[in-house]
């Protein structure tokens, strides 16, 4: 008996990198910056096209157990190229606070996640007061929310994320067609330190 407890006691007492990944609470923060691809979704009025935006700001990782939750807050700009006659292409600029619960996967330096959950999004300024009268609707409501899937890798201190993000909730105030914001968007993030 001795025989099979000896080792599983080493291992233990070793302080083995699996099993401190596995078991250890965690705590990191770091920069992140992204291009986007954002596309305002409407069903019959008009088309929109993507065009390419930048996030910016913090994100900060609480995990144990191989899970984790992953709080972030950016500086964000949308831009959408409208398919209509006489409209401008649309400028968004958002405060966006993504709150994501993860799963991790591999040990040590190197390792993938997936990641989903909420994004809420605040408006500080846009150009919609010139697409009022060609779009039929009276201004966009200064907040909103949208649902993130995404998958990245982390390889030491650098962190690659692949994200898309689904618009819930109808943008447009006193319009009869809904319009939401979808998102795509490649991010760089690094890792400033960890506990």
């Amino acid at each position: 008996m001795m025989k099979k407890i000896l080792p599983a006691l080493l291992l233990f007492l070793g302080g083995s990198s699996m099993t401190q990944a596995q078991v250890l609470p965690s705590f990191e923060i770091g920069l992140k910056g992204a291009l986007n691809y954002s596309k305002l979704k409407n069903n019959t009025y008009f088309d929109s096209d993507s065009k390419a935006g930048y996030q910016a700001g913090l994100y900060s990782r609480i995990g144990v157990l191989g899970f984790h939750v992953q709080p972030e807050i950016y500086i964000t700009g949308k831009n959408v190229k409208i398919n209509k006659d006489n409209v401008d292409d649309l400028k968004f600029t958002s405060v966006d606070i993504p709150v994501l619960l993860g799963k991790r996967f591999g040990l040590g330096p190197i390792g993938a996640r997936i990641q989903t959950g909420p994004v809420f999004s605040f408006i500080t300024n846009d150009n919609g007061d010139k697409l009022t009268n060609a779009l039929k609707f009276s201004e966009y409501k200064k907040s909103s929310t949208s649902w993130a899937f995404g998958a990245g890798v982390d390889v030491s201190s650098l962190r690659v994320d692949l994200r898309y993000e689904l618009g819930l909730n109808d943008m447009a105030k006193g319009s009869s067609e809904a319009q939401k914001i979808n998102m795509w968007s490649i991010g760089l993030g690094y890792r400033l330190f960890k506990i």
